[in-house]
């Protein structure tokens, strides 16, 4: 059975459950002394929280990070970093019907198979919610990026069956940012 880990150099694990008490992570292998702005971490997690638009969900999520371990005075130590976000708009009730039913465009089926179990709440760990965790890891990873000169953007360039007319090309943040699916192309 595959796990929760990915990476080899650094290695992210993630837990938690949509509708459990929360998700999180523990991001090992950053060297030590790297400023860390949690508040740049944040700003990363308000991009992706959900309802901010008609194609993502409208559950109501703060997703405020709290670090555990592996920070001190805004730098890395070196020791694994830990981290959780806690689940506050958690309303598993509202999938009791689906419980013997599995959901079109979800993972239900591919999470029974993968862990042996039904979790109908949402999705379980196959939930768009446990991307939360990747977003922490990965804004942490960028701060260190960038103190060595590395910098990178990314834009959606499609939506289903909706495509940008040009791709694989440059666009600046202000462009990528001017709405809220953070295409480029209006």
């Amino acid at each position: 059975m595959a796990g929760s880990i990915y990476g080899q150099l650094l290695r992210l694990s993630t837990f938690g459950e949509s509708h459990g008490l929360a998700i999180g992570g523990v991001l090992d292998g950053m060297p030590p002394g790297v400023i860390i702005e949690i508040k740049e971490i944040q700003n990363q997690l308000s991009r992706r929280r959900p309802g901010q638009s008609s194609i993502t969900t409208d559950r109501n999520e703060a997703d405020e990070v709290e670090i555990l371990s592996g920070i001190f005075e805004g730098k890395t130590t070196g020791t694994p970093i830990g981290f959780i976000i806690r689940n506050k708009d958690k309303r598993s009730g509202d999938y009791d019907h689906l419980q013997s039913v599995f959901r079109p465009s979800h993972a239900d089926f591919t999470y029974e198979q993968k862990y042996g179990l039904r979790d109908h709440r949402g999705g379980g760990r196959s939930s768009a919610r446990e991307t939360a965790a990747r977003v922490v890891a990965g804004s942490i990873v960028m701060q260190w990026l960038q103190t060595i000169g590395i910098k990178f953007s990314a834009y959606v360039s499609s939506v289903g069956e909706i495509q940008m007319s040009s791709n694989h090309q440059y666009y600046s943040e202000k462009e990528i940012e001017a709405n809220l699916v953070r295409c480029p192309e209006s």
